[in-house]
């Protein structure tokens, strides 16, 4: 609220940068909702939190320390860099790439800010990315035409083509990453120059196109996103109507699209006529993160209907057991309900990051729990497993089953999710908690500290112990300014089947909390009071809906938040098509700390089939297949996060069911834990 109101006059004048911005530029968090009614949650800047060592320190230090420089120097080797240089007259170098190049420089100044934000980023580092994000921002703003106009591919011969294909040009898309790469610099140093000149050509855009003007539509919905956030940080209410104009769908006839393009591009109809999560993934879910934050600033309630229907189609019927999104390479897009194949699951990178960003948005809007479980299944699995151990392999595609295909690359000619991950990486720490008007959220377990304050100004310290995601211990030192009466509030995880909660030694009652919900603790804290909690983590065999055609008669094993994954290279020397999970077997956690980083395994008794399956005919009667000779083997699995990190291998999320030694079923699996067969989520009603 406080940001609007600041900045009522910069709405009235109707120019933003002319006026002076507010002063608090380093309280807003990744996205800012203060001033946003129907938001519960408020979350924290990335400067509130200090990240402790754990999971995430290590995997945003190797960000920054290696994927940052890296991935810079390859935009500057592959012309990424020189398309800006060339308009500024300082290069005489052809453009290179595809058109949506200048999408990825803005997505890594994205991220180097939320570096700059960073506790944990040194000195040192800090200054080098100052210089590298100066030398671009004036690289971009010389190329910034005097009308706002900006795009590096769309210039001499090609001019003419501007916005004559809104379905494939990106323009759109580019100017959305730059627009949320100039508010990430802002809200991380207070440099607005990058912003102002995205506010140009957001500007150029809203004034040249609208119903009474040219029309208008995001072929890769992105820039809806940034237009809201732009409001946000402006108040300047003409983004947040621009947005309404482009979730209306008005149009289509105008612009002669096809069933197959709003199909496709999910934009170019009425948002709210939407049932059903369809054609590409990343630009589905970059709209309905979209159409979230419109609904955080309007309250339409038919956009919410929308979101929960399309929410339940998502989490219900197309989404992997890692959270990855997207089965088809074919458009890299949705399938049919059920259809999520193992070995040609596309999976994108870039379309888990966008589930994350998602669901982060649902968890603020809605201070509900079962947003944060998505969020956090896609994070430690689909998202994770798109970088490598040592930062600087990516892949684009995730699938849950490969032969032994190379996974990862250092480059793509479509290069959007190695930045894409940088940037998400890098802002993970405003990730963590939020404030709501009666207290704050712990939505992620790390060792981390909270240096920030209550939302009625009481500052508050929190001190967070825990070693997850290898243990389900947490332990929690409250810390307020001054005795304060408000609620923590501490999510109970999804895959936690019980829940032990203690506050300064003392058992709490959490009887009447629903499983999967945040548990509110309401007191009068004093400082040097603390929380501990105990969420049982143990191995679980999970079974998919048997419409899952792929998974019918596999099991997939998970442990906390992690899911695990068999690789052969584990297996004794057996390949890995010929083994099979035996449910009777106790499953064990090892730690090993010489493996990958330091990771937790999993062991369990197998089955290996005496004969390759390979020699076996194509198609033979049932009882023959029953009987099949097998014999023991320890089988081995690993956090699927951490596949593909050593040399090329067969691997396998789903592995098949084998023969128990006394009776069983799929029902039965796990029969160590009578909550071990657990459902993804909990659907909602469309009318929620």
């Amino acid at each position: 609220m406080l940001a609007c109101c600041l900045l009522l006059a910069a709405a009235q004048q109707g120019e933003g940068p002319a006026v002076p911005w507010p002063a608090h530029w380093n309280a807003e968090g990744v996205i800012f909702l203060d001033g946003s009614l129907n938001a519960r949650l408020h979350p924290v800047p990335v400067q509130a939190v200090h990240l402790g060592d754990g999971f995430w320190a290590a995997r945003r230090k190797v960000t920054t320390d290696v994927s940052l420089p890296t991935m810079l120097a390859l935009l500057e080797e592959h012309g990424d860099v020189d398309n800006f240089r060339r308009l500024a007259g300082k290069s005489e170098l052809p453009r290179k790439g595809p058109l949506y190049t200048d999408s990825d420089v803005y997505k890594w100044i994205e991220a180097a800010a939320w570096a700059l934000a960073s506790n944990e980023t040194s000195e040192a580092a800090k200054q080098t990315l100052r210089g590298d994000i100066d030398s671009l921002t004036n690289n971009i703003i010389a190329a910034q035409e005097p009308s706002g106009y900006l795009n590096t591919y769309f210039i001499g011969d090609k001019l003419h083509l501007r916005f004559t294909d809104l379905t494939h040009s990106h323009e759109d898309y580019c100017l959305g990453h730059l627009l949320q790469a100039g508010i990430a610099l802002y809200r991380a140093t207070g440099n607005r120059r990058l912003l102002e000149a995205g506010i140009r050509f957001a500007d150029y855009i809203v004034a040249n196109f609208g119903p009474s003007k040219r029309p208008f539509v995001t072929g890769h919905p992105e820039l809806e996103m940034a237009l809201v956030e732009l409001y946000r940080t402006t108040g300047q209410s003409k983004y947040l109507d621009f947005t309404r104009y482009l979730y209306s769908g008005v149009e289509r006839d105008r612009l002669k699209l096809k069933d197959s393009d709003v199909h496709y591009m999910f934009s170019g109809k009425p948002f709210t006529s939407r049932t059903a999560m369809e054609g590409h993934a990343v630009r589905a879910l970059y709209a309905v993160s979209g159409a979230t934050d419109f609904f955080t600033e309007t309250g339409d309630p038919a956009y919410k209907r929308t979101l929960d229907l399309l929410w339940t189609d998502l989490t219900s019927r197309k989404m992997y057991i890692t959270g990855g999104v997207g089965s088809r390479s074919a458009g890299e897009s949705f399938g049919d309900d059920y259809e999520l194949p193992s070995e040609q699951a596309y999976a994108e990178t870039c379309a888990s990051i966008a589930n994350v960003m998602w669901n982060f948005r649902l968890l603020n809007l809605t201070g509900e729990a079962r947003y944060a479980d998505v969020l956090e299944r896609a994070l430690y699995n689909g998202v994770d497993s798109g970088m490598s151990l040592a930062g600087n392999m990516y892949c684009y595609r995730n699938p849950l089953a490969t032969n032994g295909d190379k996974l990862r690359s250092p480059w793509y000619d479509t290069t959007c999710c190695p930045p894409n991950l940088e940037r998400l990486f890098e802002s993970l720490p405003g990730y963590f908690y939020a404030t709501s008007r009666d207290g704050v959220y712990v939505n992620l377990y790390h060792n981390s500290e909270l240096d920030w304050h209550l939302e009625d100004g009481t500052g508050l310290h929190l001190a967070q112990s825990t070693s997850y995601p290898w243990s389900g211990d947490v332990k929690i030192a409250v810390n307020p300014a001054r005795t304060s009466q408000f609620t923590v509030y501490l999510r109970w995880p999804g895959w936690a089947p019980t829940a032990e909660i203690e506050v300064n030694g003392q058992p709490l009652n959490i009887s009447n909390v629903k499983h999967g919900a945040f548990i509110p603790i309401a007191r009068t804290w004093n400082r040097g009071d603390t929380i501990t909690a105990n969420f049982p983590m143990q191995p679980v065999p999970m079974a998919a809906n048997p419409r899952v055609a792929d998974d019918y008669g596999r099991v997939a094993l998970q442990r906390g938040p992690l899911v695990y994954a068999a690789e052969q290279i584990d297996q004794a020397g057996t390949v890995l098509g010929d083994l099979f999970f035996k449910p009777s077997s106790p499953i064990t956690a090892e730690t090993r700390h010489d493996l990958l980083g330091g990771v937790i395994v999993l062991k369990v008794q197998g089955q290996a089939a005496e004969r390759s399956l390979v020699e076996e005919p194509l198609y033979q009667p049932l009882a023959t297949a029953a009987s099949r000779a097998k014999r023991s083997i320890a089988l081995t699995f690993i956090p699927y996060y951490a596949i593909g990190n050593r040399e090329p291998t067969p691997m396998e999320v789903w592995m098949p069911l084998g023969k128990a030694d006394g009776p069983t079923s799929l029902t039965s699996l796990g029969s160590e834990n009578p909550s071990s067969i657990v459902k993804l989520h909990q659907p909602v009603s469309s009318g929620k």
